[in-house]
C-alpha cells in the first residue's frame, strides 16, 4: 500500500467517524423509544404496534443514510452543494 493511499484511507476514516457516532446514538434513543412503547403497561395492542412502527422506521431511514454517506465519502463526492 502507497504511503498516499493510506494517508487518504486515514482522512476517509477520520470523515466516517461522526456520522457513524451520530447513526449508533440515534439509534440507541429509538430504541429505547421502542422499549418503552413496548413494555408500557395499559396500552392497547394496536396502540403499541402502531407505535413501535415509528421508531423501527426511523432506525432503518438513519442506517440508510449512514450507509448512503459513507459511500458519499468513499467516492470523493463529499460536497454535493458544489455541484450546483
Amino acid at each position: 500500500m502507497r504511503a498516499g493511499k493510506k494517508v487518504d484511507l486515514m482522512q476517509h476514516w477520520k470523515k466516517m467517524i461522526a456520522p457513524i457516532v451520530i447513526t449508533v446514538l440515534a439509534a440507541a434513543v429509538f430504541l429505547l423509544w421502542l422499549l418503552a412503547v413496548a413494555l408500557s403497561p395499559g396500552l392497547p395492542l394496536h396502540i403499541k404496534i402502531i407505535a413501535g412502527l415509528i421508531p423501527a422506521a426511523l432506525i432503518g431511514v438513519a442506517v440508510f443514510v449512514l450507509i448512503e454517506r459513507i459511500r458519499e465519502i468513499r467516492s470523493g463526492e463529499e460536497d454535493d452543494l458544489g455541484q450546483y
